[in-house]
């Protein structure tokens, strides 16, 4: 699963310091990790790329507190966030721990409240409180496991398929992964819809670009790796959908992920 962190990146604002850790093992089928952010003072725009899970963004030191779905276009956000946590949550997560299909957050961002409720501001206080990262994701691993209710999960095939989907398994077909999982791509449709609110081959396109978004946020990457990693039929190929998805090129993608170093901020 692509780390939280390499889905969203400053935007003219200097750099964006990040430490990220898996969840428990428990949590995994329903949170893909988390992450800590610290950046520097004054104005700034945060860009989140395009994602196929729901993000929750915490601000300790201001009043951000959202959750933001998945989109295939990338969000520009004018009142930056400072310092605190980034957490994804899967189809399954959003499900179990909300009850609702993460298609009623697909492309759109809304309040900590509308996800957690009366949960949200004791959190929020928990996490801030925390003395170090360590103990905020372990506050993070305590709650999310007494809150998320494992009977409230999306159809069974449409969770397998969105899991074989964000495998960096190169350009397989949506035809070929149905009659793998011994369902039609018409099934497959119509469960992405309902569940997911994006069709599986928008799913199967993101993570592509997340897989070379990761690539390109290590220092050593060259475009041509991430475009491998990512498996794009080739360079130009990989150029036209980071610029469709991301809106930028892919130096600047590069440098904006790069901004975000991988050390406890």
């Amino acid at each position: 699963m692509i780390q939280i962190h390499s889905a969203m990146a400053d935007v003219g604002a200097g750099p964006c310091r990040a430490v990220s850790r898996l969840p428990e093992p428990r949590l995994r089928p329903f949170v893909s990790g988390y992450s800590g952010f610290r950046t520097r003072p004054g104005p700034s725009r945060r860009r989140f790329f395009p994602l196929a899970q729901t993000t929750v963004v915490i601000d300790f030191a201001g009043p951000v507190r959202l959750v933001t779905g998945p989109r295939a276009t990338p969000a520009v956000y004018e009142d930056g966030w400072r310092r605190g946590v980034a957490f994804g949550l899967t189809p399954a997560g959003v499900s179990a721990l909300a009850g609702m299909p993460m298609s009623e957050l697909t492309g759109v961002t809304v309040p900590l409240e509308y996800l957690l409720g009366r949960r949200a501001g004791p959190l929020v206080d928990e996490l801030g409180e925390a003395p170090d990262w360590a103990a905020r994701f372990a506050v993070l691993d305590d709650r999310l496991s007494a809150w998320l209710a494992p009977d409230r999960t999306p159809d069974a095939l449409v969770t397998r398929a969105w899991w074989r989907l964000q495998e960096p398994a190169g350009r397989r077909t949506i035809e070929a992964l149905a009659a793998e999982l011994g369902a039609s791509r018409r099934y497959l449709e119509l469960g992405f819809r309902r569940h997911i609110g994006l069709p599986p081959k928008t799913v199967a396109r993101i993570t592509r670009f997340q897989h070379a978004a990761y690539a390109l946020s290590r220092s050593s990457a060259s475009f041509a790796t991430a475009a491998a990693s990512g498996g794009f039929a080739d360079q130009p190929h990989f150029t036209r959908e980071v610029r469709a998805m991301s809106g930028v090129t892919p130096t600047e993608l590069c440098a904006f992920l790069q901004d975000v170093e991988q050390r406890a901020p």
